[in-house]
């Protein structure tokens, strides 16, 4: 892998993220989160988002920069991601970028979200490669990808509807748990038991597609119908049954995606790889069917900018995208 020095930044929602990395090794990561600007809502307000990264990316340019101790003129790149996300969002990092670009006449690498996520393992697990699962969940999109090799990707599955991280977020609000929901519901889960509540799984005549919506109805009318009949369970089991549903889920499609393509190695990003229960599924099913699995630590699973500069590594040799590309909020993968 090139040791190429590049300035990833990532605003494809809620968070802004600037990072400065060589190869795979991430020399600073600093991160400006708008939690607390949006949970008064419930989810993210895209006009809000944006005005957010306006003020945060500039300082966490310079920040990211002297953390690594890299002057800008040192640069290989700037890295930038071009979507998929919030059209407003997206646009405030990659104005940022083209600008930055060209003061100081470095490439501009524009960067999928998705292959951020997907690429996200290699900071930390050396070994990943293709050919390989991945599973990429986050409160926008659900995926199975078979990664033939970085660069050469199939999508054999997708969310239908909610997206797993979508159904978190609406579940914690329904239930007062607060936001983002992901972690709100893995807290309240600690104590629960994950089968005190049997809540369905989707799909299960399409081995790699999920829908998510039909659980957040159930849920919404099993706690409505208990609460009628003054027979409400513990808040820490219903989580734990919610979190289990989604879980099994994902496990399951994924290592159905496994056999499918006979890859030996799993992996996978997005903020729901974050969530401790997913993560010892994940891997005591691999353990189980002797199948590597490379899982970024949750601060990469996250929307981050290390993870944009890895992606764009193996775009160096191509010299940069011209300064007048546009941002694409409905970006796909492959």
């Amino acid at each position: 892998m090139s040791d190429g020095l590049i300035l990833g930044i990532e605003t494809s929602c809620d968070e802004t993220g600037v990072a400065v990395v060589r190869g795979r090794e991430v020399l600073a990561s600093v991160l400006a989160t708008q939690t607390e600007d949006h949970s008064r809502f419930g989810g993210v307000v895209p006009e809000v988002a944006a005005r957010a990264h306006v003020e945060a990316i500039r300082p966490l340019a310079h920040l990211a920069l002297a953390k690594a101790g890299v002057h800008s003129d040192q640069l290989d790149a700037v890295a930038v991601t071009r979507g998929p996300g919030l059209s407003g969002a997206l646009m405030v990092g990659v104005a940022f970028a083209k600008a930055l670009a060209w003061t100081l006449g470095k490439p501009l690498i524009p960067v999928d979200h998705m292959e951020g996520h997907l690429m996200a393992p290699l900071i930390e697990h050396e070994a990943y490669a293709g050919p390989a699962v991945a599973v990429l969940a986050s409160g926008g999109h659900s995926q199975i990808v078979h990664v033939r090799s970085f660069g050469d990707y199939e999508v054999l599955g997708s969310t239908i509807d909610d997206a797993a991280g979508e159904a978190f977020d609406k579940l914690a609000r329904f239930m007062g748990l607060g936001y983002p929901g992901g972690p709100a519901i893995d807290e309240a889960s600690q104590n629960g038991d994950p089968d005190a509540v049997t809540f369905p799984r989707a799909l299960s005549d399409r081995p790699f597609d999920f829908s998510f919506s039909g659980l957040k109805t159930s849920v919404v009318t099993y706690l409505e119908k208990a609460k009628a009949a003054g027979s409400l369970p513990p808040v820490e089991d219903v989580a734990a049954s919610i979190q289990e549903a989604i879980v099994d889920v994902l496990v399951d499609k994924t290592f159905n995606a496994v056999r499918e393509t006979g890859a030996r190695a799993v992996a996978g990003g997005g903020g729901v790889l974050a969530n401790r229960r997913l993560r010892e599924r994940l891997a005591a099913r691999a353990d189980a069917e002797g199948v590597e699995l490379y899982l970024p630590t949750p601060a990469y699973c996250t929307d981050n900018g290390a993870m944009i500069a890895v992606a764009a590594v193996r775009h160096l040799d191509e010299g940069g995208a011209a300064l007048d590309i546009d941002v694409d909020p409905g970006l796909s993968l492959a």
